[in-house]
Order: C-alpha cells, then sequence, then structure tokens
C-alpha cells in the first residue's frame, strides 16, 4: 500500500484501537507535536473514524483484531480498513507470549508489530521505518509508472527477484527495434511478456500479429509466414498475404520457434538478415518491416548440436534473450496471481470469492506446479464455478493436491483448540464435502441426493442450510433456465 497523502515530512495522522487508555498515551507521546492521535475502544467506531477522516496509521490491539476473524483468519479482519483506507498503515499490538499471533497478522498484510509494554522510542523507530520504506517505495513506483503504461501495471507487480530481472530487460530493449528470443517452460506467460514488450515498443500503434508455429502443419507453415501467389500450388485459388506482410509497422510473435521446418528457417533467416523476403510462388521482392519475437519451450542449443535448428539462425533470434523463471521459481508471486485471478473472475459472475483458504495457499506453496502460472489459473477458475463460500476452500481443488499434506481432506489442525472442537470442526469440513460431491452428482437432485446419503430429504434440506449449499449452484445452466 503506498499513501497519496503526507510524504513531504509534514504532521502525520494516527489512530489507537485498545481497550487499554495507557497504550493510547505511550502512542500519543512517543509522537508528540508531530502527530495528531485519535483514539477508538472498538474495530466499529474506529472504521466510522477512519472514513471520516485520512489517517496514516493504525495502532491496533490483537485480542480486537482476533475478535473479528470470525476463524477465517487475520486478513478478513483487515480488510474493512483497507477498503474504508487504502493506503492506511496497520501496526498490531500484542503481548509477549502471542508473538506468533502478531506475525501472523503480519502475514496477512499488517505492515508490523509491538508488545507491550509499549516503549515509546519502538514505537517511533517502527512508524518511522514503515514511513520511510513508504516514501521509498513511492519514489520507487513512480520511476516505474513512468514507463508502464497504466493498463501494464497489474502485470509487472512482482515479488520474485528474478521476475524483477525480466521486468528490467522488458524495459530496456522494449523501446528498441532488435529481435528478442523469449525461453521458458510451457505456461510461464510467454505471449504475455511479448505482448508488453510490443505495448511499450515503438511500433504499439502498429499491429501485434501473433503465431504458434507448432499449431501449423509443415505444409502450411511457410505460407501463413509469408504468404502465397495464386496457383502457386494446389488449392492456392488466390492470392494470400503472409503474417510478415500483415503485422507491416508492428510486432510478429513467433511462438514454439523450434518447430518450423529447415526450409522456413532459411526463409526466416532472409528476413532477418536482409529484411526482405518473397512470396511463395512470387518474384517480388518485399520489405519487411516487422519486428520479431519468438519464444520457445526446448532448448534451441541441443536441437543445433542435433541437426535440428540453424545455429545461423539461432544467433540471429538471440539477439536480446530473455529466460522466463517457473512458478515454482517465483513462489513469492502466487498470492498475487490469486489475487488477479479472483478479480477478473468476480468480474464476470455474481459470486464476491475475495481469497482463499490458508491451508489451500499452504499447499500451494509447496506443489512443483508443472503446467505453471496456466495450470494456476485453471485451478482457481475451477474452484470459483465450484465454492459456495467467500473464501476457495480445500474441497473445491482435486484432492491430489492435498494427498501428501498432515490431517486428510486438507482439514486444518490448530493446536490451540480442544480435541473436541477439532473433532467438530473436521466432521463439519467431511459432511459438507461429501454433501457437494453428492449434490454435484446428482445436479442438485435433492431426493436422490438423500436416499444416496442414507437420509431424509427434510434432513438433507437442514444440513444444506448448514452448509449453504443451494441445489441450483449444481444443475447445469440448461436445467437451471428450464426452471
Amino acid at each position: 500500500m503506498t499513501p497519496s497523502r503526507n510524504r513531504s515530512g509534514s504532521a502525520r495522522t494516527a489512530l489507537v484501537i485498545a481497550q487499554d487508555r495507557l497504550v493510547f498515551e505511550t502512542v500519543s507521546n512517543s509522537f508528540k507535536g508531530r502527530r495528531a492521535v485519535d483514539e477508538a475502544y472498538s474495530i466499529d467506531i474506529a472504521l466510522e473514524l477512519v472514513r471520516a477522516r485520512h489517517y496514516d496509521f493504525l495502532f491496533i490491539d490483537l485480542e480486537i483484531l482476533r475478535g473479528r476473524t470470525g476463524g477465517n483468519g487475520y486478513k478478513t479482519a483487515l480488510q474493512p480498513f483497507w477498503l474504508a483506507a487504502p493506503d492506511l498503515e496497520i501496526i498490531v499490538m500484542s503481548p509477549q507470549e502471542e508473538i506468533r499471533e502478531a506475525v501472523m497478522a503480519v502475514k496477512a498484510g499488517a505492515s508490523n508489530y509491538l508488545t507491550y509494554p509499549l516503549a515509546p522510542d519502538e514505537v517511533k523507530y517502527v512508524a518511522d521505518s514503515i514511513y520511510e520504506s513508504i516514501v521509498m517505495q513511492s519514489e520507487f513506483e513512480y520511476l516505474r509508472d513512468k514507463f508502464w503504461e497504466s493498463d501494464s501495471l497489474e502485470i509487472v507487480q512482482t515479488r520474485s527477484p528474478a521476475m524483477k530481472q525480466v521486468f528490467e530487460k522488458v524495459r530496456l530493449v522494449a523501446p528498441t527495434n532488435s529481435t528478442v528470443l523469449i525461453s521458458g517452460d510451457t505456461g510461464t506467460g510467454k505471449s504475455v511478456l511479448a505482448k508488453l514488450i510490443h505495448r511499450h515498443s515503438n511500433r504499439k500503434n502498429g499491429p501485434f500479429i501473433s503465431l504458434h508455429c507448432g499449431a501449423i502443419p509443415e505444409t502450411l507453415l511457410e505460407s501463413e509466414l509469408f504468404g502465397h501467389e495464386k496457383g502457386s500450388f494446389t488449392g492456392a485459388v488466390r492470392r494470400q498475404l503472409g503474417k510478415f506482410e500483415i503485422a507491416k509497422g508492428g510486432t510478429l510473435f513467433l511462438d514454439e520457434i523450434g518447430t518450423i521446418t529447415p526450409s522456413a528457417q532459411i526463409k526466416l533467416l532472409q528476413i532477418l538478415q536482409e529484411g526482405t523476403f518473397q512470396r511463395i510462388g512470387g518474384e517480388d521482392v518485399i520489405n519487411a518491416d516487422v519486428r520479431v519475437i519468438a519464444a520457445t519451450n526446448t532448448d534451441l542449443k541441443k536441437m543445433i548440436d542435433s541437426g535440428e535448428f540453424r545455429r545461423d539462425l539461432y544467433y540471429r533470434l538471440n539477439v536480446f534473450p530473455i529466460e522466463l523463471p517457473a512458478l515454482s521459481e517465483r513462489r513469492e508471486d502466487i498470492r498475487l496471481f490469486i489475487e488477479i485471478f479472483l478479480k477478473k473472475l468476480n468480474q464476470f459472475s455474481s459470486k464476491e470469492i475475495r481469497d482463499v483458504h490458508p491451508d489451500v495457499l499452504q499447499v500451494f506453496m509447496k506443489y512443483p506446479w508443472p503446467g505453471n502460472i496456466r495450470e494456476l489459473q485453471n485451478l482457481i477458475e475451477r474452484a470459483h464455478i465450484i465454492e459456495q463460500s467467500s473464501v476457495l476452500t480445500p474441497e473445491s481443488f482435486p484432492g491430489e493436491l492435498f494427498e501428501n499434506e498432515p490431517g486428510a481432506g486438507g482439514i486444518r489442525i490448530d493446536s490451540s483448540l480442544t480435541l473436541k472442537e477439532i473433532r467438530q470442526g473436521g466432521v463439519e469440513q467431511i459432511e459438507r464435502l461429501y454433501l457437494k460431491e453428492i449434490l454435484t452428482e446428482e445436479r442438485g437432485n435433492i431426493g436422490s441426493s438423500a436416499r444416496r446419503a442414507g437420509i431424509t430429504t427434510r434432513q438433507l434440506s437442514k444440513l444444506m442450510n448448514r452448509y449453504s449449499l443451494h441445489k441450483e449452484d449444481f444443475k447445469t445452466p440448461k436445467e437451471n433456465l428450464a426452471q
């Protein structure tokens, strides 16, 4: 979060939520003369104050914050403040023996924590450190935003050092006409990166044409790339322009470049060396006013050694190489991707799913992600369709994701609960998962679902109400329209 006000060093404001008056006095005295400090004794009152005026900092007692989690984690309790004031910096205050809980609140998005009894110097140090980091981040974002187009800012957000290097390379090469070779596993976002380069290039007003070389039959690939004249081969009933002509003045993105035929490699080399080409069956020499970005998920150097790919073409393509890391190498961005995917899915749905269950995130951080970002996106989309609550729970994901996790079925083990409470929570999770499976298989039919469960329809209805399950959600769209 980056505050939009009070960056000039002027007096800054804070709000303290605590039951103990001494806590407020300590915070207030720590910055006397430099900051106006208000107090509140409950979250509801604090939210009214936050909506009514601007605060830079919020100091909140951990016990008060925990009372608003509703069992859904600290992020749920913190969100109302960020909805009211997106730039609010939140500092949690807790007893020494509850530091672990305070750290969990920080992981959920709080800026930092303090322990009781509060020390004035520590309060001042923590607040000033947060403020200085905000200023530095603001300066960085200002410089970054001066380059990136506004519709690209969501894409270039990253917490991964490897991806920060990638975006720095994009920033350097985009304004040039140099050929770029993007390498990376399937699903890492090579086409997204190619579009990003085009969008920030001097050719951004020209077309961006994409061709997946591996999806085109070998006999048609050269025609797709270079075009053909009427009658040049059987079936050529009219002249056809190739992608190099269609992309004139813009960018041509050649995905899976390692799949192109030897003859196509020769013609592509000619274009990159001389800037000219001819249509199949044609005699006219055509100038290629195109910037080429190529991508591959294979090791082109190994293909060169085996004679499958031309060495001279490789060097022409590899003028400016960019290697995209696999998702398993940038796990810091998994939560960011989840937020982006949920935001987009919510736009086209009546649902408002705001987060994932901590158990799901824990599994995601360990999973190897062979399908990379595309696999993550598909899993989130599937879970979004199935999920009935406001948080994506383990039940909405394939069971194999949780096979190696302690606690069968993704049941969360909280050692702070009693054995009775753990048992009850486990039973509820299993019941809900069981009912969702049956209702899904029976397409929301109450009668047949009740029979399979060995209970009455009345009992099933009560359980569905208890777990917020609705039969309409398990029917196909056609069945719902027919009702």
